[in-house]
């Protein structure tokens, strides 16, 4: 019994098909394109791990991962108001002010001897505050984002340093310093411990909700369409007003609880903390891949971004010889090659046909 070859299709057919394949995988790729840069920051992240364990040792541990986490659990929180904002196109520069009038206010509220928890939902609060001041100069004065929150982040600063222009600490008794209490989740050897804090809870219970918020809500995919084309937006009759307002208010009042988060941790005020705390948020968010012209950005991707600074702070730190200042200028070499990233993706997002990368990133485990 003999065998006979079937030959595979040829001639128009066979082209049609490849035709097919190569439209497929185009299509794929434009529908991921914009988690290229988070994927990216994800890289730099497990590079930065290894090159720290090769070179320093003792990184790739539960007490490193501990530390990195508890100390920036404040950074994540204003990280994801700050993802909130840029989505939609704004910039918020007031955060790190609030936090620093909260903070003051709030120790000398508690030292006033007023109740811990209202003095909490106070700090909470005066961050929501100066956040819908920003969105109503925006959305009713049309007051350009960066003027609008500028002028915030000047009145904030002016406060706290009305308030006190010398550290103001909180009691060793007061309640408010619970949030930063350490519960040892994994018992490592000897100091090698997993531990968490309320306020890392906290972090990770903002990142849950704005993952939720941006990709399960109606307000989430106004925020993306508003970034894409806020004009479009109004003529799809998206409530563009209503929700900018709720973006800024989100921002003020995540940067009121990241003071709170901070205060307790360190159980001290200035009327200068937090400065240059919003150019870190925004070099976590732009890092994490969130597009500075808004409409692509991903909530966990604002939190590599905040844990890459946090680890390269690490890094500084048990090198030795680098100068603290050198931070500044590694965050200034990453923050622009991710911006050149992004608008090489973008511009190639377009391909020949004209077409722009996705407003709304499409559902997966980013956020």
């Amino acid at each position: 019994m003999t065998s006979t070859l079937v030959p595979g299709p040829t001639g128009p057919a066979a082209r049609s098909g490849i035709a097919r394949l190569a439209g497929t995988m185009a299509r794929t790729w434009r529908a991921n394109l914009a988690a290229l840069p988070t994927l990216a920051s994800l890289v730099i992240f497990a590079v930065m791990i290894v090159y720290g364990e090769l070179t320093y040792g003792r990184i790739v541990q539960y007490n490193t991962l501990s530390n990195l986490l508890v100390n920036n659990a404040h950074l994540v929180i204003i990280a994801v108001g700050m993802t909130f904002v840029i989505l939609t196109g704004g910039i918020d520069l007031s955060v790190g002010a609030v936090i620093a009038f909260s903070s003051v206010a709030g120790v000398m509220l508690a030292n006033a001897g007023w109740n811990p928890w209202v003095v909490v939902v106070l700090m909470i609060g005066s961050g929501t505050a100066f956040g819908v001041g920003s969105g109503l100069l925006i959305q009713y004065a049309n007051v350009q984002p960066f003027i609008a929150t500028l002028a915030m982040m000047f009145l904030a600063r002016g406060l706290a340093s009305t308030l006190s222009t010398t550290p103001e600490r909180l009691p060793e008794d007061s309640a408010i310093r619970s949030l930063a209490t350490r519960f040892k989740i994994v018992d490592g050897e000897r100091v090698d411990d997993l531990i968490v804090t309320p306020g890392v809870i906290i972090a990770i219970l903002i990142v849950a909700a704005g993952f939720f918020v941006l990709h399960r809500t109606r307000t989430g995919r106004t925020v993306y369409a508003i970034g894409g084309s806020e004009q479009s937006a109004a003529l799809m009759g998206l409530p563009v007003v209503r929700t900018k307002l709720w973006v800024y208010a989100i921002s003020g009042t995540l940067a009121g609880l990241a003071s709170v988060v901070y205060t307790a941790r360190l159980g001290i005020a200035q009327n200068i903390t937090g400065i240059g705390w919003e150019l870190d948020a925004i070099a976590a968010v732009v890092i994490g891949g969130t597009l500075l012209t808004g409409g692509a950005g991903f909530v966990l991707g604002s939190v590599v971004g905040a844990l890459v600074l946090g680890l390269m702070n690490v890094l500084i730190t048990r090198d030795g010889g680098i100068r603290p200042e050198a931070t500044t200028i590694i965050t200034g070499g990453i923050l622009l090659v991710f911006v050149l990233l992004q608008r090489v993706l973008t511009a190639r997002g377009r391909g020949r046909s004209g077409e722009s990368v996705p407003a709304r990133p499409p559902e997966s485990g980013l956020a």
